[in-house]
């Protein structure tokens, strides 16, 4: 078992996350390779989505999580399967949007399912999505406590 490489590919997932949440789109081209796909299967937007190549993958994020949605991801228990240079990976997954413009919280579960590659040593997503275990809505206006403090990453913003 290649530990090394395992604990690579879960830095990268954890990176991909993270500039996700920040807006830091630079950060997620930079997990991804050239011909990355992904598949998000996610009632909010309708139908799945099936995007191919890093530009239309960063493109969507940067499009649909911009500076009025504030997320976050979070994966966890990795099943990870490394074969030289190639793995594949299945991660529990959780998030929560919380869509300012449109005053709606969305937060749901999912299994990622990705692959990987690595070139000159460096591991990359080669394909990442996932299909909703669950997903739900809240209005803004149904919840009256509600406050919101957050920080709207505007360092990534231009990104």
């Amino acid at each position: 078992m290649d530990l090394v490489a395992l604990e690579e590919i879960r830095r990268l997932k954890y990176r991909y996350l993270r500039c996700v949440d920040t807006k830091d789109w630079a950060g997620v081209a930079a997990t991804l390779t050239a011909d990355a796909t992904a598949d998000y299967g996610t009632p909010a937007l309708g139908e799945p989505l099936a995007l191919s190549g890093r530009e239309a993958v960063v493109g969507f994020l940067r499009d649909h999580l911009g500076q009025d949605m504030i997320t976050t991801h979070s994966a966890g228990q990795p099943e990870i399967d490394v074969d030289g240079d190639t793995a594949s990976g299945v991660w529990s997954f959780e998030d929560t949007v919380i869509a300012t413009r449109h005053q709606v919280v969305i937060a749901g579960a999912a299994f990622y399912e990705d692959r990987y590659q690595r070139t000159d040593g460096v591991w990359l997503i080669r394909h990442t999505g996932y299909q909703r275990t669950y997903e739900y809505r809240l209005s803004l206006a149904d919840l009256p406590g509600f406050r919101l403090t957050a920080n709207r990453w505007a360092a990534h913003s231009a990104g």
